[in-house]
């Protein structure tokens, strides 16, 4: 199920940026007008992403979907046929290309994380996917949108509504941790308290001072089961998170390991998966 629509603004954006003034090659051929069929079909297996705005994209420029429309977030097989769009033929020209790239980045945005979710939880039935804000500037909707989809989870939706403490912060604090945990719940009571670590024994007297999360830091999935062996034996609540590097290929392995969270950028730099298309006339029956 899709969790929400781009917006039209958004869409009719996309549109104008892609033909600004038409389409000129179909003008300049006089075949506007006539009427035609677009049909977008998974090339390989994919987890469908954008298939609802594709369709909105068509009815901003009066097209007609016809038939189902495979929601976002449905794992299609090869050949699986996502939408069909009818109409006039100027108008299937403007939609096709903007609509089939949507398709094509945000399933694979939603292809890889459903993957990493799929791995995780072969490990831990309850193991969470996380992806975070390193999306490109400006598609974030979009790519959230795709993360959803997939059953992860945003990671940071914005700085302003997490408590992240990176040792960049930290750089500029001269405290024990327990007085930064008892600062940071008095100014954001309702917030938990994450600090991203790269070292063990940093990461034990975090937990031990109350930590919410400790976020590990490009630690292999040996050192994280040593932690998690600790905190498990410490009366503590803290959780723990990995972060850095998580893919499809180590997912399992960490979630194994002990890390309930699994923090990843991987889903955006994924390949986009393959929607092909076919435009055709609609031949009038004598």
């Amino acid at each position: 199920m899709s969790p929400y629509l781009l917006p039209d603004a958004h869409l009719d954006h996309l549109l104008q940026e892609d033909a600004p003034t038409g389409d000129a090659t179909t003008f300049a051929l006089g075949i506007g007008q006539l009427p035609g069929r677009l049909v977008f079909r998974a090339r390989y297996e994919m987890v469908v992403c954008g298939s609802e705005e594709a369709r909105r994209l068509g009815q901003l420029r009066g097209l007609t979907a016809v038939g189902r429309v495979v929601a976002s977030g449905t794992r299609l097989p090869a050949g699986g046929e996502i939408l069909t769009l009818e109409g006039e033929a100027a108008a299937l020209h403007i939609v096709w290309k903007t609509a089939q790239t949507l398709m094509e980045y945000l399933s694979g945005i939603a292809t890889c994380a459903a993957d990493i979710v799929a791995a995780a939880r072969r490990a831990d039935p309850a193991a969470s996917v996380v992806c975070t804000r390193k999306n490109f500037p400006g598609t974030k909707q979009a790519a959230m949108k795709a993360v959803l989809c997939a059953g992860a989870s945003p990671h940071r939706l914005s700085l302003s509504e997490t408590l992240l403490v990176f040792a960049e912060h930290r750089a500029f604090l001269a405290e024990a941790p327990a007085i930064t945990i008892a600062r940071l719940r008095r100014q954001w009571p309702e917030r938990a308290i994450v600090v991203e670590l790269g070292d063990a024994e940093e990461a034990r007297r975090w937990l031990e001072a109350g930590v919410d999360i400790v976020q590990l830091e490009k630690m292999p999935p040996e050192s994280i089961e040593i932690i998690a062996r600790q905190l498990a034996g410490s009366g503590k609540h803290g959780r723990i998170a990995a972060a850095g590097g998580i893919n499809p290929g180590n997912a399992e392995a960490y979630a194994r390991a002990g890390a309930g969270i699994l923090v990843t950028s991987a889903p955006y730099f994924a390949p986009p998966r393959d929607v092909a298309v076919t435009l055709t006339p609609i031949r009038s029956t004598p």
